[in-house]
């Protein structure tokens, strides 16, 4: 099994993720277009599909030229059932690729440990499903899905409506939280964006670490479940 990964750049790699998924016998191709590396132009020879987080917006292209490409591979996936995975910044490229929208959470940034608020839909999602149970999970983003995509089904939201999760197509997901973050890439994060609250966050963040890693281990045999089902 091979999957394609979309890297934005150095300080959101794969980690614990590539990791989950090569310990389930997922081989990765990573591409970090920023760094010069094409994408394919489409996804034959590869089962799958997974989009990392990144600091840029979902919409950004002038300055980050490949978030296009990007977004067709996703319409791609979703067109030919090629199962697909986005993380923050790659959540939102899959909700903007199929119809959504994306912009300032109006609530403010979300940073730290949350609660993953699970909708009745996500106990049956092909993917999601076994995880549907209450844990918690590490968020980092300011941009927020504000508008699902046209037949999207939300998996997870906040109290507060924020969406934490989403099923855009049948084997397209995009989760707004980061299981592949590790405490290192973490302080990288922190260390952009100075300041008390940034400073109480990174500690939960890191307190929680081993909980958080054993809560999400098993995304990675999930998607790859998916991609020989």
């Amino acid at each position: 099994m091979s999957v394609l990964v979309v890297q934005h750049e150095d300080a959101c790699p794969p980690a614990r993720l590539g990791s989950w998924l090569e310990e389930a016998g997922v081989d990765l191709d990573v591409r970090r277009p920023y760094a010069g590396d094409d994408l394919p132009a489409d996804l034959s020879g590869h089962d799958g599909l997974v989009v990392l987080g990144g600091a840029m917006g979902a919409n950004d292209d002038a300055d980050h030229a490949w978030l296009a490409a990007t977004r067709e591979l996703v319409r791609q996936a979703a067109r030919d059932g090629v199962p697909t995975l986005g993380v923050c910044l790659g959540h939102q490229l899959v909700a903007v690729a199929m119809g959504g929208t994306v912009d300032r959470n109006p609530h403010g940034r979300q940073i730290g440990v949350l609660d993953v608020g699970w909708t009745p839909d996500a106990a049956t999602d092909p993917l999601l499903g076994g995880l549907a149970s209450p844990r918690r999970a590490a968020q980092w983003n300011e941009d927020l899905v504000l508008a699902p995509p046209p037949d999207a089904v939300v998996l997870a939201a906040t109290p507060a409506g924020e969406i934490q999760a989403l099923r855009c197509a049948p084997t397209v997901w995009g989760v707004q939280w980061h299981p592949e973050a590790t405490p290192e890439i973490l302080r990288t994060w922190a260390a952009h964006e100075p300041g008390p609250r940034t400073d109480e966050a990174l500690a939960a963040t890191v307190a929680a670490d081993a909980e958080l890693e054993q809560s999400w281990r098993e995304l990675g045999s999930a998607f790859a479940a998916t991609l020989t089902a």
